[in-house]
């Protein structure tokens, strides 16, 4: 790590000229680690809102396939095929929210590790690219959260350029493009499980049934 870049890090600045202090006063620069701990508050808050959107969406999961089952039950085909319908969008939206919830996690993780080991170009590349990604499927399900990871991205993305600038350190977009899938990837799968693990089956043959009823 360069001696400008350790300055930039700790914020141990030399004294500047009358106009650069006037300047930094009415906009005062962030040291890069208060920055990063800012973000990851940040991100925690996103996290939280996610955390209580995921609780919504499951408890509208339970009392769709209960009203789903209890429909079946009475051979009511038009309600049941309603409410099938209507519980398949809700459980695409609860992947959704699950897999960005997961993906924040990791990028949460990766900031506080850069916190401490410094490597903030080559780590903070994959997670802006995470946040875009994240930002622009979860517009139509949670549109106020789409906004607020894309303020999150463009502040790491500031943050990214400036210590590369300072550090003289250049970025490998090829490696941060495979870092970024491979953060999405994990998380989709882990997702995927949870979803499966949380919700139930529909019961044996409900939906094929209820099909056939609507064919017939």
């Amino acid at each position: 790590m360069s001696e400008n870049f350790a300055k930039k890090w700790e914020q141990k600045q030399p004294q500047d000229s009358l106009p650069t202090v006037i300047r930094k006063t009415i906009s005062p620069p962030q040291p890069l680690k208060t920055a990063l701990d800012g973000a990851v508050r940040k991100l925690d808050l996103q996290i939280s809102k996610l955390d209580q959107a995921n609780e919504r969406f499951t408890q509208k999961d339970r009392s769709l396939f209960s009203k789903l089952v209890d429909a079946y039950t009475k051979h009511d085909t038009a309600h049941a095929n309603i409410y099938a319908t209507e519980l398949a969008e809700v459980r695409k939206m609860g992947k959704i929210i699950m897999n960005a919830r997961l993906a924040l996690d990791q990028v949460a993780l990766r900031i506080r590790t850069v916190s401490e080991l410094g490597d903030v170009v080559s780590t903070l590349g994959p997670c802006v690219g995470v946040l875009r990604s994240i930002s622009s499927g979860i517009g139509g399900v949670l549109p106020e959260a789409e906004g607020e990871l894309g303020s999150i991205g463009d502040l790491l993305s500031g943050l990214m350029f400036e210590a590369g600038t300072s550090g003289g350190m250049s970025l490998n977009f090829d490696t941060v493009n495979e870092d970024s899938a491979k953060i999405l990837e994990e998380a989709a799968t882990v997702a995927a499980q949870r979803v499966s693990q949380n919700f139930p089956d529909l019961p044996a043959g409900m939906q094929t049934g209820a099909a056939n009823k609507t064919q017939s």
